[in-house]
């Protein structure tokens, strides 16, 4: 089943989690303007990063 076809009534909200000065909290309880800096940041992988990743 595609997203188009879930009615809006069904569909779960994601809640989105970020580590924060060391600890985990929910995006969705920070302020304002915290949650428009974390819209605005760059997620990489770390593999993605290293240029060359080796996998067991």
């Amino acid at each position: 089943m595609t997203r188009e076809q879930i009615p809006n009534q069904q569909r779960q909200k994601c809640e989105v989690w970020t580590r924060v000065m060391g600890y985990h909290r929910p995006v969705s309880a920070f302020n304002p303007g915290k949650q428009s800096e974390h819209k605005e940041r760059q997620h990489f992988t770390e593999c993605a990063a290293q240029q060359s990743c080796h996998h067991i």
